[in-house]
């Protein structure tokens, strides 16, 4: 090992550890309990100002409702607005002076806020004519039932719940703590596949309940006996699967081919859903307002936030939403489904939050540039500014992970993994363009960059950074 990579070693051990997210998401530490995310009464601190992480009781946003979100960023904060990974929506910029406008102005919208267990379903719920049900009459009972116990659990801050019946848009890849989805059983009627801890494909099934007879209330009780921190994963499997004894599980452990949220989606009938990708995932208010000009004045009336940083259109007629999907990309906006970026996940970066060591949107703009063999789409590039990784906490093929000393290259990992190799602040142009130059020399024909890369092995991409 060199002298610079003992030198980051040593950086990378001084951000490892619970401290880092201790410090995440509130302005004071000691304020909130570890892994809390930021909202309008607990907002964030990061380099440019607070941030406030918003995901509003409706499915979506009328258009007014979303104007006034905008204006409300620009007159309280510095005018950026993201859409997370997962689908809600962030405000950037703000002081504690400006808090209480904020607040009030979004509730003046109308728009409130969800509080409470994170319960997550598919951003086409209600509309979408593929799904077997619909998810959000079961979101909206579990809620209820939720707020009838007493004493009310004590539950990890960042404890998620997935419902999803299917459809265009499904939530597979989404990671959560507990996750049902919907499934036909032999009959014709409705059944609920209930699994634990990670993915549609790598989440552990417990058991198949008719609606009426779900156990969620009984796992959320066992979880808050295990502690506050207590998450999806600490649950006894095996146990429950003795407990909850029913048919045969099929709908998990295999996810439904994935399909973009960015295009043109139809919904039957004359509806359709435009989906479109704000550049990195983040829009100024003045470039989201003249967008929001252009598609109501071509007759939408909704739109909804979905995950991959991704926001949906609603209420647009084909040549409508052709005209505005063109107007879009002149407004800040990704309107491609193959679009190279739309397979990076980029943090805020340095600039925008204290925790960032390196600023990733430049990094991003040079990965486009120099090392367009690993953006074909089979895999993710996460460009994460410190060890938390917000952007994309699960896995990615690569990440670039910030340290005091320059970057950490991960390989099938999380921006909390250990990397393989270490390289200096002014090396990173040298090492995308080593990555690229690995990947198309090496292809072979029908190949994609992900196959490359994993019968390639990590060995050869840590020779590449090094030659780099």
């Amino acid at each position: 090992m060199t002298v610079t990579e003992r030198q980051m070693m040593a950086g990378h051990n001084i951000l490892s550890g619970e401290n880092i997210d201790a410090i995440a998401c509130v302005p004071d530490a000691q304020s909130m309990a570890r892994g809390a995310c930021p909202s309008l009464s607990a907002p964030m601190i990061t380099g440019d100002g607070l941030l406030v992480r918003l995901r509003p009781k409706t499915p979506g946003l009328t258009i007014e409702q979303f104007r006034a979100l905008a204006q409300a960023a620009e007159r309280h904060g510095n005018g950026l607005l993201e859409i997370t990974a997962r689908g809600n929506l962030q405000l950037r910029g703000m002081t504690t002076e400006s808090m209480a406008g904020l607040a009030a102005d979004i509730a003046h919208a109308g728009i409130i806020p969800e509080t409470g267990v994170t319960i997550e379903t598919p951003p086409l719920g209600g509309l979408d004519p593929l799904e077997i049900a619909d998810a959000r009459n079961l979101a909206a009972l579990l809620r209820q039932q939720i707020a009838a116990l007493d004493p009310q659990p004590a539950l990890a801050p960042k404890l998620t719940i997935i419902i999803d019946a299917g459809g265009r848009l499904n939530l597979d890849a989404i990671s959560a703590d507990i996750r049902l989805r919907a499934a036909r059983a032999a009959d014709n009627s409705t059944i609920w596949d209930l699994a634990v801890s990670g993915t549609a494909q790598t989440a552990k099934v417990i058991a198949s309940f008719p609606a009426e007879q779900l156990a969620i209330i009984d796992l959320l009780k066992a979880l808050a006996l295990l502690g506050p921190r207590a998450r999806g994963r600490d649950l006894d499997v095996d146990s429950l699967r003795m407990k909850y004894r029913s048919l045969d599980v099929s709908a998990l452990g295999i996810a439904e081919q994935h399909v973009s949220p960015i295009g043109i989606h139809p919904l039957g009938s004359d509806h359709l859903a435009l989906g479109l990708h704000p550049s990195f995932g983040q829009i100024q208010a003045k470039d989201l307002l003249r967008f929001l000009a252009i598609a109501e004045a071509a007759g939408a009336s909704e739109i909804r936030t979905a995950p991959e940083h991704a926001m949906l259109v609603l209420g647009l007629g084909v040549q409508a939403a052709e005209a505005v999907q063109l107007a879009a990309a002149d407004c800040g906006f990704r309107t491609r489904a193959d679009d190279p970026s739309n397979h990076m996940d980029v943090c805020a970066g340095a600039g925008a939050c204290a925790s960032a060591f390196y600023a990733t949107k430049s990094a991003a703009a040079d990965l486009l540039d120099l090392a367009p063999e690993l953006l074909d789409g089979s895999l993710t590039i996460h460009l994460s500014g410190c060890r938390k990784g917000c952007a994309h906490p699960a896995n990615s093929a690569i990440t670039i992970v910030g340290a005091p000393m320059g970057y950490g290259v991960v390989v099938n990992g999380s921006a909390s993994s250990e990397p393989v190799a270490y390289i200096g602040k002014e090396e990173l142009k040298f090492a995308l363009a080593e990555m690229n130059r690995l990947v198309r020399n090496n292809k072979v024909a029908g190949e994609s960059t992900k196959e490359c890369l994993t019968r390639l092995g990590t060995d050869a991409i840590v020779t590449a950074l090094r030659q780099g």
